[in-house]
């Protein structure tokens, strides 16, 4: 590092307390404006002013200045002591006479001061004579840092065309040397590269515009911006930085047609889109300052249009409308073109549009026909008869030569038996009579094709309509089911009626209606017309009975409003009904089924009492099968299945009808066969019959009862679900015997339970009521 100035290293003495980080900033201020005191004195301290070089040499100790008592007689009594931040290492002091020296390298902007403490001790006594004090000694900086540019290299955009002293952008730089002392820190900027486009301010480092810059011409553009301390005097640091200028696009340049004059040709069979040529009009800008719309003025535009490319800046001329070489062989069109944005600082200069010519051939070319309509409507009346006149359609060469043309009708074979055409006068004729009620229109597709070049055909659409005549006389729209009621009274409205026409009117249809002339002599009914297609059946006579007449038919004539008109007569079908003021449909019905049957009330329930009967005694025999199917006993198991039922207290006696079921004992069994047992199937049903006499002494039922207790007991494979039960008699497996009261000839008072105690547990409740009752 270069040392060009001397920085004063300052002694302060401070107080004894040590001082905080901002009394020390204070006090190293306070150091240099005190630097030109000579001598300063306090509470017997004297110093003078200490001046050190940062960075100096320090292989011999260099004296920096003097701590003195006021006390100190100068005999060699007093011994300093230097305590604190670099004492004894990095400042060293006589003990003697109190000379501070400095013995290493100092680096301000490694440290820019130190805390350091003195003290003045009596060699005799080794009591201190002064205070100890505390002061901060501040290292001068020197110009050892060079200038930098941290956020180098820079880059910045401006608009071109921008105006003289326009600001770019600013570069800074920095020093790491102390900015409030001398000039080690006092940048200057100046401009190395970059003149005379640009300047920069020497103070600021901003970067201005120097003149008015194109980009069309130029761009991009390089500056370098130097930085020197010691505001640029001789010795001082510098440091370069690069900045790379570029000029944004503004529209500053009209869109320029590369040519005058341009040729281009289309043949007359190119269809509507199809696409003629391609112009093009340079403009220096770039992004949406080179964006530019065509345009194509004159009378032209009906024929021809322009679009622009988005992407490649081109405009498309294409067809807008068919072009035919017979009537114009030549276009001549103007094409404009505009920039799309325009900037109105430039307007005044020039117009920012372009124009030119474009010569447009139209080309021969062999057409297909071409019929005098693109689309024919024809009319007909139904029922014509075959080969009645249709339409004509005309189709003709559209070339020089004329060439002659061939009609034929295609798409749907059904057409062709409807329809014939003139192959050589397109006359179009009917093949068969035509009923607009099946179809009302027939679209045909007629082709008229070139005889000398088949491949060149065109094609027409035909649209006939079938006119309607009236051919079909009016109807009822459905079938009414019309009932009166045997006490119906003469005028008596029972049935509304309307119309239906498969004909198509053109006035809206309109019906009339009256009685057939047959039945207006004698006639129960009349009709009347409400003289709106509608009509009203009214009763003509009081009094109605069934067993004389069940139905009347009545014919009712419908006239429509045709040309000519047709009519028609449609019967009404009324039922007479027994109902008092309203009628019931549904009774009505079921009167007239049978009537119609030809059976009476009575004979119908007969007929339904024997069917339910037929029905009830088919469920019963179902059910019977049934129940059989689910018989414990089937006639495939070889032996019966035994259960054992345990009852924890006794039973009801004879009331006790519901734990037992005595049909599994006078069920029909079959035995399963078994090799230890016995087969027993003629004894079970001789034991059946016997149970129904047998009582409770019966030996026979209780020795069965017995023997298959201990086949089940001692058969191991045998199921434990067989079971046997009987209701014979009453069961003597208990220890108390009988309870029951049947033939009992004592009474409760003189028959004495002492027994119940002897039973057991089980018994104990009954025991102790019998035991009170006797208290």
């Amino acid at each position: 590092m270069h040392c060009s100035a001397l920085l004063s290293l300052t002694l302060m003495l401070v107080q004894l307390w040590p001082c905080s980080p901002s009394m020390q900033n204070h006090s190293a201020h306070s150091a240099d404006r005190s630097s030109t005191a000579v001598r300063r004195v306090k509470r017997g301290w004297v110093w003078e002013p200490l001046f050190a070089t940062e960075e100096q040499t320090s292989v011999v100790p260099v004296y920096v200045g003097q701590l003195k008592s006021d006390l100190d007689k100068q005999d060699g009594n007093l011994k300093y002591i230097l305590t604190g931040e670099g004492a004894g290492s990095i400042f060293i002091i006589d003990e003697n006479n109190g000379k501070i020296y400095v013995t290493q390298k100092l680096d301000r902007e490694k440290k820019p001061f130190y805390t350091l403490r003195a003290q003045a001790i009596n060699r005799s006594t080794q009591f201190p004579v002064e205070p100890e004090s505390e002061f901060i000694i501040k290292v001068r900086d020197v110009n050892d840092h060079e200038p930098q540019f941290l956020d180098g290299p820079y880059v910045a955009t401006v608009p071109e065309m921008s105006p003289e002293g326009t600001s770019v952008t600013q570069v800074t730089a920095t020093d790491g040397d102390d900015p409030s002392y001398g000039n080690s820190a006092r940048l200057l900027y100046s401009l190395i590269q970059g003149q005379p486009y640009f300047s920069v301010e020497p103070k600021t480092g901003v970067i201005r515009m120097a003149a008015q810059m194109d980009r069309e011409t130029k761009d991009q553009y390089l500056v370098i911006i130097q930085a020197k301390d010691m505001v640029g005097q001789p010795g001082a640091h510098s440091a370069t930085a690069t900045v790379t200028i570029n000029l944004s696009d503004i529209n500053d340049n009209p869109p320029k047609f590369q040519q005058r004059l341009y040729y281009m040709s289309v043949s007359e069979e190119a269809p509507v889109g199809t696409t003629v040529g391609k112009v093009f009009a340079e403009d220096s800008d770039i992004g949406e300052n080179a964006a530019m719309n065509y345009f194509i003025e004159g009378d032209s535009s009906d024929v021809f249009d322009i679009i622009t490319n988005n992407d490649t800046q081109e405009g498309i001329i294409f067809l807008k409308k068919q072009v035919d070489y017979e009537s114009k062989r030549r276009y001549s069109i103007q094409a404009k073109v505009v920039n799309r944005y325009i900037d109105d600082r430039f307007l005044k200069e020039e117009p920012f549009e372009d124009k030119t010519i474009v010569k447009i051939n139209v080309e021969d070319a062999d057409e297909p026909p071409v019929f005098t309509l693109e689309n024919y409507v024809m009319e007909i009346p139904e029922g014509a008869e075959s080969g009645s006149l249709v339409g004509v359609v005309t189709a003709r060469d559209p070339d020089n030569n004329d060439c002659p043309v061939r009609y034929s009708i295609v798409h749907g074979m059904h057409l062709k038996r409807l329809f014939s055409i003139n192959e050589h006068n397109g006359t179009i004729i009917t093949t068969k009579p035509l009923d607009r009620e099946i179809a009302s229109w027939h679209n045909i597709t007629v082709t008229a094709t070139e005889t000398r070049n088949p491949e060149k055909i065109s094609e027409a659409n035909v649209y006939i309509q079938v006119l309607d005549v009236n051919d079909h006389a009016p109807e009822f729209p459905k079938y009414y089911e019309t009932f009166v009621c045997e006490n119906a009274v003469s005028g008596q409205l029972i049935q509304s009626i309307s119309a239906v026409d498969q004909d198509d009117s053109a006035e809206g249809h309109h019906f009339y209606f009256s009685l057939a002339q047959e039945a207006t002599n004698d006639s129960s009914f009349t009709v009347k017309d409400n003289q709106d297609s509608t009509a009203g059946i009214f009763t003509a006579k009081s009094g109605f009975r069934r067993q004389e007449q069940f139905y009347y038919y009545l014919p009712v004539l419908i006239l429509d409003n045709g040309t000519p008109p047709l009519t028609s007569t449609n019967t009404l079908t009324i039922t007479v009904c027994d109902c008092d003021t309203e009628v019931n449909t549904l009774y009505c019905r079921y009167g007239a089924f049978m009537y119609a049957m030809g059976l009476s009330t009575e004979a119908l329930i007969a007929v339904l009492a024997c069917i339910l009967i037929l029905l009830v005694f088919f469920l019963a025999i179902v059910a019977i099968r049934q129940q059989r199917k689910k018989s414990p006993f089937s006639e495939k198991m070889e032996e019966f299945r035994e259960n054992i039922v345990r009852y924890d207290d006794e039973g009801g006696g004879e009331e006790d009808t519901e734990a037992f079921d005595i049909s599994a004992l006078r069920t029909r069994t079959v035995m399963r066969t078994h090799k230890p047992r016995k087969k027993v199937t003629t004894e079970i049903h001789s034991l059946y019959r016997q149970s129904l006499q047998v009582g409770p002494d019966s030996a026979v039922f209780r020795q069965f009862i017995s023997e298959k207790l201990e086949e089940a007991n001692t058969d191991p494979s045998a199921p434990p679900y067989d079971s046997l039960q009987t209701y014979a008699f009453e069961g003597t497996g208990s220890l108390a015997g009988s309870l029951s009261s049947l033939g009992s000839n004592t009474s409760d008072m003189d028959q004495s339970y002492d027994y119940l105690t002897d039973w057991g547990p089980h018994f104990k409740q009954l025991a102790g009521m019998y035991a009170s009752h006797r208290s």
